[in-house]
């Protein structure tokens, strides 16, 4: 992601003061900047990079909510304000479901606090902002465009992800601010859709706010939700022609120490069919914990093979924040 000084979003989208109802340019300025150092020889190196730079919400003082994937396994992060000061952060902790991470400043940031909004109330075709660290010109003043479940190639689902247009172009730990100056959400990704007239359209992904609210206090306190690990496998799929085929396999992970394929095609999880990936991952969560073995028929080469994969806890396999 390029620097605070390097982009701007155009004006025409850029959210204006008077269109709101609470202290805009104060809100914005909870927003800051995060950039991440991963080492090397971490876990998520190969494909999430080293160098990693996003945005994060100030939520409780010292206390920064952004997206997880930018500091699993960090071992530098900095915070850097609207205004250009930079403060040093240590991660408290990273929820694989959700998909949100915590950043705590060591040093005071001396920003407002950006309060929790209601996620579930929100409607179709709402007004929101999506914010970026840097104040209006790095924000956009967009729309709720679909509420509807997302899965993720790497074993993610969401019951009820938020999209929004139109699309933030740097859109990781994006906040995104409601009508009563309230978080609704942090940004995750960027999608392409058929908007229309058929033409291709850009939309950002956001992760709830409300999926925080019951983890919050074990986020701060724990550094992840305080229940057992669901079972992972370790692998990227995609869907093609109602069926869930294996894109890629995480080195070392449960999916190819089982002898799991790039190729193969997932037809079941203990004899229950699969079609889609959301369809999947919930069939072999609900197998038990972490560590529970999951029976898979795939096709192979237009024959049927039978594995079964030890699940495994993906937490175990990332590097632990550093302490500082």
């Amino acid at each position: 992601m390029a620097g605070l000084s390097d982009w701007k979003i155009p004006p025409a989208i850029q959210p204006k003061p008077q269109n709101y109802d609470f202290d805009l340019d104060r809100a914005l300025s909870s927003v800051v900047n995060v950039t991440a150092t991963i080492p090397a020889d971490a876990f998520t190196a190969q494909t999430l990079g080293t160098e990693r730079a996003g945005h994060g919400v100030q939520i409780q003082d010292g206390v920064v909510l952004t997206i997880g994937y930018l500091v699993t396994e960090a071992a530098s992060v900095w915070l850097t304000t609207g205004d250009g000061r930079a403060v040093q952060g240590h991660v408290l902790g990273y929820d694989q479901g959700t998909g949100f991470g915590l950043v705590q400043a060591l040093g005071g940031l001396e920003l407002p606090v950006l309060p929790l909004g209601d996620s579930g109330a929100t409607t179709l075709g709402e007004e929101v902002v999506v914010a970026g660290a840097g104040g209006r010109q790095r924000s956009i003043a967009g729309r709720i465009v679909a509420k509807q479940e997302f899965a993720g190639y790497w074993e993610y689902v969401l019951d009820e992800a938020i999209f929004t247009a139109p699309a933030h172009p740097h859109w990781g730990g994006t906040g995104v601010i409601g009508a009563a100056g309230a978080l609704l959400g942090i940004g995750s990704l960027q999608l392409q859709h058929v908007g229309e007239q058929g033409r291709p359209a850009l939309l950002n992904m956001i992760v709830p706010i409300d999926l925080l609210k019951p983890i919050l206090n074990d986020l701060l306190t724990l550094g992840r939700p305080n229940r057992p690990p669901r079972p992972w496998l370790g692998l990227f799929a995609t869907e093609m022609q109602d069926r869930v085929v294996v894109v890629g396999l995480s080195d070392g992970g449960p999916a190819e120490k089982s002898g799991l394929r790039i190729g193969d095609a997932v037809l079941a999880v203990r004899g229950s069919r699969v079609r889609n990936l959301a369809g999947f991952f919930r069939r072999v969560w609900a197998l038990g914990d972490a560590g529970v073995e999951a029976p898979l028929a795939v096709e192979r080469e237009g024959r049927m093979v039978d594995l079964v994969v030890a699940t495994g806890d993906r937490a175990k396999f990332l590097k632990a924040p550093l302490l500082h």
